[in-house]
């Protein structure tokens, strides 16, 4: 890939601990599971590996435990060359781990998370000072919501003084606080989450289209909606755009799909693609993803992606 996008994400880092069985127990209620594994995940060390992966030169801020699973997230990281220079540690918090049930059936595979946030939320903003200097370089700057809001804020309003663009991946659902609207380019939350922040119930385009209006009228400049196996839309105050799912296979375990999207988004758009190839891009990219088990070792990289993308004869070109 020719002239790299240059890509900050300022988020959390968790590590998983995935338990399979056949069905959800319900409360009070003990059932055999199939299986268990670890993964190293967290919303913005999956966004910033899969960014990596995909040809993107990666930074990663956020905070980690000293402790086993914070040595493993660090090696994912630095095995998938996202610069971790300015990764901080706790001196009081472990790191962050995330229960995740899936639920396997004939039908697919569906997921509950319980998130034990750790380190993530043991961060000020003061220890980010050195951002001040750094962050005019990048292309674009990638925060979610695992991590204290007023992180998010502080490093948003960097950005956007320094005219670098801030995507916001709005997950998991909170209220926002409109000086971090303000500093946004892109927001990015799934059915679920855009629903919370406009009342609209997002079951299809239609609707999605409607809740998108709601949020651009609070004078954000772009939103994007994530919609499982319908897809995504995107939209502004000029257009909108509507991007079915790309079918790869059975769904495995859908835990990273929303990272892996965003980022494969992001990383296209700061390589030039129009809208409508950035949908086109990140949609193939996320359903290798939940075509794969666990976090960070189901995401692709840019070979899988270019390789499934010329099957469904679409040009690759710019991403060889």
């Amino acid at each position: 890939m020719n002239n790299p996008p240059r890509i900050l994400v300022v988020g959390s880092f968790v590590m998983d601990l995935i338990c399979a069985s056949k069905r959800f127990p319900q409360s009070g209620e003990t059932v055999m599971g199939t299986s268990f594994s670890t993964a190293p995940g967290g919303k913005g060390a999956n966004q910033a590996v899969q960014a990596a992966r995909l040809g993107a030169n990666v930074s990663m801020v956020g905070k980690l435990g000293r402790d086993d699973f914070g040595r493993q997230i660090l090696r994912s990281l630095e095995d998938s060359k996202v610069d971790t220079s300015g990764v901080l540690y706790s001196e009081t918090c472990s790191t962050a781990v995330g229960n995740i049930q899936l639920e396997i059936t004939e039908q697919g595979t569906a997921n509950r998370i319980l998130v034990i946030p750790g380190a993530n939320m043991d961060i000020s903003v003061g220890e980010l000072d050195f951002l001040k200097s750094k962050i005019s370089k990048y292309d674009m700057v990638i925060l979610q919501l695992e991590i204290p809001m007023e992180i998010n804020v502080a490093v948003a309003k960097m950005a956007f003084e320094n005219g670098v663009p801030v995507m916001l991946n709005s997950a998991p659902s909170a209220p926002l606080p409109d000086e971090l609207l303000a500093c946004l380019t892109y927001i990015s939350p799934n059915e679920h989450e855009i629903s919370d922040m406009t009342g609209i119930k997002v079951t299809d385009v239609s609707s999605a289209k409607q809740a998108a209006e709601i949020m651009l009228n609070k004078g954000v400049q772009n939103v994007l909606i994530t919609m499982g196996k319908q897809g995504a839309v995107f939209a502004n105050k000029g257009h909108f755009w509507s991007s079915p799912c790309v079918d790869f296979g059975v769904t495995v375990d859908p835990t990273a799909a929303g990272d892996s999207f965003v980022a494969a988004f992001c990383t296209a758009i700061c390589l030039g693609d129009t809208v409508e190839q950035a949908l086109l891009f990140a949609n193939h990219t996320a359903s290798i993803t939940v075509s794969r088990m666990g976090a960070q070792p189901s995401l692709p990289t840019i070979d899988d992606v270019v390789a499934f993308m010329r099957q469904n004869g679409h040009d690759i070109s710019k991403y060889i």
